[in-house]
């Protein structure tokens, strides 16, 4: 507690009590610490300011803003060709030309002829150069992504009345033009129609984010929930791509159950599989499984992976034209891709309202997914990157294609990984990676005509590996955390038996119901004292613990605020074994009783002799402290060390724990007080009154635990020299009777 001097000084202080180890309670010191005076802070200076360097322009300005907003323009003049310039291209190059099948199986999955994917591909790269501060990201067509995508344009299909096949109806509207310029628009000119919309919203959506500094939102898509989201996800991929595989021509279920609903047909049907198509896929994938476990185990052995995927297309395309699969066979193909470029259009506005809530989770998604990739490799070869330029990066790489053709893209994990382990440097392998997609749109993209699309499904099925392998990971995952465990599992489930998009959202609700359960029952211990140190540690956690005798110490770990008061009294009380309430209760009861008694008493015999009344005081009730309780202990110290904030229905609770526990004659200390807590105490006068309210919280248990010892002792001498003041009560019957 703090002297008289320091009372009468008017500052407020912060009390630390610190005794050497090796003195006595007697010697007790107490520590004032001031605190610094706080800096004035105008929300109004503070606003101008900003206002101020966001308005100012002049040369300087404008080239920093630029240079923030396009990258490139600081790394480019200091790129060294010699050393840079060799790796960037032959990671390209492999990079390239794994991304040839994929961007024509994932236009698939998207619901897309196979050109739109290597637009997308193409044109996110260049843009992707310029803007982005990741040296390895590689951005394009992702197989979640797609996923999402296709769901939403098969939903937008069916609603505008297209069938589920590939020729589809013919309507005509104000969509995209067809490209013999009838002015109709068929199936596949209204999906690439409501995936470039998307993409324009998606894109609109994550530069917004990026410009509002809104980047911290990837925050709350926990590893643990990214991870289960791919999961599932991968699972309904696999499960959209089995038709393929079997050459099966089923109706794609879209909605709640879609993936089991999808199972059941295929079992329904799978009589009526196409025996080339099935022959076709299990060959190629006996092939190209082995080769990517091998690409895998050796990685570090071998400079670069070898192209399985790509040598399988072209044998399996080759094979296909040579033996006429199409017309023998009735084998499903990708048929005719066109060369060269599209005139650019406009998204559908009519669209823009039924699309904006499809594209709210894509965007999380992508952006998630990017600046995820972003941030880990940056920190394993130690540069810096900006998650909101990421993001501005990004939705520019969505918002710009989007007239050219492309629908939503981000960083691809697979695509990514096999760019880093190549030996990139920086972006440049990126132009390189654009430069080969040109080589395909401009003169190889037709001799894929005979390429089955069980091939495609192959290539896509096998890309998801890496998500399937998480499910090796589960068991080393409950070991370590439970809690992340559930959330995965819920997020997988969620994720694969009703939507993607459901799917999503009931992981974030999930995860974030986890920490506000963390929180709102968190951990309480009873603390005790290793020997010979000032170390205080869980008694149920340790063995070799001393307690301190009459010294209850309490760690609650966890902030104190609405959701948690109740059960930190309830767990107070369990633990302490001391329901002050009750006990209160238990002692006025008594005290209610003896004072009937001594009224009894007075009434007979008070009258008679007038000269004990002075003795009355000594019948009424005593002091707390003159009088404690039965209980086992005399001071109950708070370790606050795990507490970030409290709020004022947490300082509620401490004033009502200090008030509740005083009544019995206990005193209440707390300990590990961060400075703001101590602020709020402060203020709020948790002790009593607001000047007293810095009182009784120290720096640490080991002084909270001197000073109640102290504390204890100077009242045991009080009480005892009153006790000695006080005439024996026999002698004075005595002087009485005479």
């Amino acid at each position: 507690m703090e002297d008289a001097s320091s009372q009468k000084s008017g500052h407020s202080k912060d009390v630390l009590s610190s005794p050497p180890p090796e003195e006595s309670p007697a010697n007790f010191i107490l520590v004032r610490l001031e605190e610094n005076e706080p800096s004035d802070f105008s929300t109004k200076d503070f606003i101008l300011k900003k206002a101020r360097e966001v308005c100012t322009c002049n040369h300087q300005t404008i080239i920093t803003f630029f240079c923030r907003l396009f990258p490139v323009l600081e790394w480019l003049p200091h790129y060294n060709i010699k050393t840079q310039f060799l790796g960037d291209v032959i990671s390209g190059l492999l990079v390239g030309i794994v991304a040839i099948p994929q961007s024509i199986s994932y236009s698939l999955l998207a619901n897309q002829d196979p050109i739109y994917g290597i637009y997308t591909n193409f044109f996110c790269n260049i843009i992707y150069v310029a803007m982005a501060t990741s040296r390895h990201n590689f951005v394009g067509s992702f197989g979640v992504l797609c996923l999402m995508i296709g769901q939403s344009v098969n939903r937008h299909l069916q609603l505008a009345g297209y069938s589920n096949d590939n020729t589809g109806s013919l309507l005509v509207g104000n969509f995209t033009s067809s490209s013999n310029g009838t002015g109709t628009c068929d199936r596949s000119c209204y999906a690439i129609t409501v995936a470039l919309s998307l993409s324009f919203l998606v894109g609109l959506y994550q530069i917004l984010l990026g410009l509002l500094q809104l980047g911290f939102v990837a925050v709350y898509l926990s590893e643990p929930l990214l991870s289960g989201f791919v999961t599932g996800s991968s699972l309904t991929i696999i499960t959209s791509q089995m038709k393929y595989l079997l050459g099966l021509k089923i109706p794609r279920h879209e909605g709640v159950g879609s993936f089991i609903l999808t199972w059941v047909d295929l079992f329904r049907y799978i009589q009526k599989s196409n025996i080339c198509d099935l022959i076709t896929s299990l060959v190629a994938l006996a092939i190209i499984v082995p080769v990517k476990e091998l690409n895998d185990r050796y990685k570090e052995k071998m400079k670069a992976p070898f192209p399985i995927e790509l040598l399988v297309v072209i044998v399996a395309t080759v094979t296909s034209y040579y033996f006429n699969f199409e017309e023998r066979y009735k084998s499903a193909v990708c048929g005719v891709i066109p060369t060269g470029f599209r005139k650019p259009t406009l998204p559908d506005i009519n669209l823009f309202s039924t699309l904006a809530v499809d594209a709210l989770p894509i965007a999380v998604i992508g952006f998630a997914m990017t600046v995820s990739l972003a941030e880990i490799f940056g920190k394993k070869h130690g540069y810096a990157v900006r998650a909101n330029q990421e993001m501005i990066a990004i939705g520019m790489c969505n918002l710009i294609p989007s007239f050219f053709y492309c629908f939503a893209s981000s960083a691809a994990l697979t695509k990514t990984l096999l760019k880093e382990s190549t030996g990139t440097h920086t972006q440049i392998s990126g132009l390189v990676t654009s430069l080969v997609m040109l080589l395909v749109l401009l003169w190889i993209a037709p001799l894929f005509y005979s390429l089955q699309t069980s091939i495609l499904g192959v290539v896509t099925i096998v890309n998801l590996r890496g998500g399937l392998r998480k499910f090796r990971d589960t068991p080393r995952m409950w070991q370590l955390s439970k809690l992340d465990t559930v959330v995965w599992w819920t997020t997988m489930l969620s994720s694969t038996l009703i939507t993607t998009e459901i799917g999503l959202l009931v992981g974030i609700c999930f995860a974030l119901l986890c920490i506000i359960f963390r929180t709102q029952r968190p951990r309480a211990t009873l603390l005790g004292k290793v020997s010979n140190t000032e170390i205080y540690e869980d008694q149920s956690t340790y063995k070799q613990l001393s307690s301190i005798a009459n010294i209850k110490i309490f760690r609650f770990e966890s902030s104190l605020y609405y959701a948690n008061k109740d059960y930190f009294k309830a767990v107070l009380y369990r633990k302490t074994g001391v329901n002050p309430i009750l006990l209160s209760a238990e002692h006025q009861r008594v005290e209610a009783q003896g004072n009937a008694d001594t009224g009894n008493s007075k009434s007979s015999f008070g009258t008679r002799f007038g000269c004990l009344k002075p003795a009355k005081k000594r019948v009424e009730k005593p002091p707390a402290a003159a009088c404690p309780p039965s209980t086992d202990m005399h001071t109950l110290v708070l370790d606050c060390g795990a507490m970030q904030f409290i709020d004022t229905v947490g300082l509620s609770a401490l004033k009502e724990t200090h008030h509740e526990y005083k009544e019995i004659g206990v005193q209440v200390l707390l300990a590990n007080c961060n400075p703001s807590i101590r602020r709020r105490l402060r203020e709020g006068g948790w002790a009593g009154d607001t000047d007293s309210g810095g009182q009784l919280a120290f720096h640490s248990v080991h002084d909270a635990v001197r000073f109640a010892e102290r504390w204890y002792h100077v009242q045991q001498e009080e009480g005892k020299k009153k006790n000695d003041a006080l005439p024996d009560p026999g002698d004075l019957s005595f002087q009485v009777s005479l």
